[in-house]
Parts: structure tokens; C-alpha cells; sequence
């Protein structure tokens, strides 16, 4: 019995999301398998440790305010970097586009569905001034592009406390991905196509991480990985990267593995990889999004050209007066 410590943040959809790592590694080490597993091994069990983060902590301000991405990764990554755990299970979105000196993304696994979701009433059935809770500036600016008559408002907490303030505002948008997971897809009025709302780099994806020289914790966590999964999300990963980073402007991307189309997820059908992402305005008024293909083999050099690509056709420029 092999007996790994997973560092997880303690929502209802982090705790779903370990344990769904920890089903793909029992899988594997019964000998079920798993996609991009290698051969059995001995049985692997899960001891959660479960860490708060500045994001679960300070709820009353927008995530953008404090810190952006990585507000809930940087405690469950120090648990993994002190000792205390042996490796951290995130949400791949959560994760800064560079991985933190002394870690190394092990496995990224199949992926679940990449889009975003309204919850209360559709696109169509809002009406002018309607008011959209969001949290995030990116789902924000794609839909006032769409929707320049609607008003929004802030939004945090977990899925449940989101969905709750349905009927205090008119609709709330969300990750579908989470609503799937907590077994409450049901409750979606309107699935957002990624035409309209291009998702945010790595949404729908799992990223878990260790040390970089935990050799036999990293041998375990390769066997799930989803090599179609790791190349979409290395791509978007790079092209943020390449953007900056950091930056608190709307930033979406989401590349595809094999036949376009796909709601998420899959393996690499015929070798290529395409790329869309788009750099806009906070308020909506400017959007910039381009599109572009390339080997799955070298997913890194497709992202830093996308990313290229949007900042020679206006991206710098908005970068600029960020």
C-alpha cells in the first residue's frame, strides 16, 4: 500500500476534484488503467490534507483585487513545498501560468467540459439593465461585447453560495465544469458556446503538482495523465504566459486536441492542436481574438505565437493602459 498526502483546498468542488484523483490512481493501481496510465502498481491511497487559501479567506473582495491567479494555489503549493503533503490537487484555471520554483505540473488528466454556464435565466430571456453576477473580468468583458445593455455585479464564494444569490440578481455565470461535478448541471439555464464566451486558460482541466524531486510520488501521478488534456492545457498556459502573466485584463483561451468541435476533453486524432485566444477591454467596448494551429507534439511554441499574434493586432496596446 502506497500512501500519498494530497494538499487540497476544503470547497465541496476541490474536495471533488482530490477525490477524483485518488479514484484514478486506486484505477490504476488495481490495474484498471487509466488514460495515459503505465502499468499497475501497488494500491495507492489518499490522505487529504486540506489548507485554506488568501482566496477562501478574504471573500468580500473581487479576486482580481487580491492577487489574481494563484490566490488559490499558493498555500496548497507551500503545503506541497514544506513537507507537509506530498503532492496538490488544483483546478488547472487557479494555477499562475509559470510553476513555482521547486514543483513540476506531474499530470494534467482527462479533461471535463470547458465552458461556462448561466444560472437563472438565458442570454435571450434577459432584458435590458438585467443584472449578471460574475467574479471574473474575463467572463464580465465577453459578455457586455455580447450584451452591452446589461449591468453586473461581483460574485465569490463556492458554487453553492454563487448559485444562491440567484433571484437577488437576475442570472449567474459560472464554470459548467463545477456544476457538473456537484451534480447540479441541471440547474443551468443556458451553456455558453466557446464562440461566444471563450473560457479561461485551463477551465475544465485538473493540474496536480509536486516536487520536482519527488521522483517516485511523480512516477505515480504520470500514469493518469491525458496527453491530449496536457497539450491544450500547456498551450493556453503558454499563451498567458506570453501575454504576461499577471496582468488583471479579460485573458481567454482554449486550444483543441484533435477534430474541432469538442465540448472537452479527448486524445490526439490526428496530431494537431488548434489554438484560440483573445486579450479585451475590461468593459467589453474591445475584444481581440485569433486563432491558430499547429503540432500537439510542441503545444509551448503554438501558445507564445498565438500570444504574439494578439499582441501585434492591439493586445499591447490594451496591455499598456492596463
Amino acid at each position: 500500500m502506497t500512501v500519498l498526502r494530497a494538499a487540497t483546498r476544503g470547497s465541496p468542488l476541490a474536495l471533488w476534484q482530490t477525490r477524483e484523483v485518488a479514484r484514478l490512481l486506486a484505477r490504476v493501481g488495481s490495474g484498471a488503467g487509466a488514460a495515459g496510465a503505465g502499468r499497475a502498481g501497488d494500491e495507492v491511497e489518499i490522505e487529504e490534507i486540506v489548507v485554506e487559501t488568501t482566496g477562501d479567506r478574504v471573500r468580500d473582495v473581487p479576486i482580481h483585487q487580491i492577487g489574481g491567479q494563484g490566490v488559490f494555489a499558493k498555500e496548497v503549493q507551500t503545503a506541497v513545498l514544506e513537507g507537509r503533503a506530498d503532492f496538490a490537487v488544483h483546478s488547472a484555471k487557479d494555477l499562475p501560468p509559470r510553476t513555482a520554483p521547486g514543483l513540476v505540473l506531474a499530470a494534467v488528466p482527462a479533461r471535463g467540459d470547458v465552458r461556462d454556464a448561466l444560472v437563472g435565466r438565458t442570454l435571450d430571456q434577459l432584458g435590458p439593465g438585467a443584472v449578471v453576477a460574475t467574479g471574473s473580468v474575463r467572463r464580465r468583458a465577453q459578455l457586455a461585447w455580447l450584451r452591452p445593455d446589461l449591468a453586473f455585479t461581483d460574485l465569490r464564494g463556492n458554487i453553492a453560495t454563487r448559485l444562491a444569490k440567484v433571484g437577488e440578481v437576475d442570472s449567474v455565470l459560472v464554470a459548467y465544469a463545477a456544476l457538473i461535478r456537484l451534480g447540479r448541471a441541471p440547474e443551468a439555464a443556458e451553456v455558453m458556446p466557446t464562440a461566444r464566451m471563450l473560457p479561461q486558460v485551463g477551465q475544465g482541466a485538473l493540474a496536480i503538482e509536486c516536487r520536482a524531486d519527488d521522483a517516485a510520488t511523480l512516477g505515480l501521478l504520470t500514469r493518469i495523465e491525458d496527453p491530449g488534456a496536457r497539450a491544450e492545457v500547456d498551450a493556453e498556459r503558454a499563451f498567458l504566459d506570453t501575454l504576461g502573466g499577471a496582468c488583471d485584463l479579460p485573458v481567454g483561451a482554449l486550444a483543441r486536441v484533435g477534430p474541432p468541435g469538442r465540448p472537452g476533453g479527448g486524445t490526439a486524432r490526428d496530431g494537431m492542436l488548434r489554438l484560440e485566444g483573445l486579450v479585451a477591454a475590461p468593459d467589453g467596448r474591445v475584444v481581440i481574438r485569433r486563432q491558430s494551429a499547429g503540432p500537439a507534439a510542441d503545444p509551448v511554441r503554438l501558445g507564445r505565437a498565438l500570444a504574439e499574434e494578439v499582441l501585434a493586432h492591439g493586445g499591447r496596446d490594451l496591455l499598456a493602459r492596463s
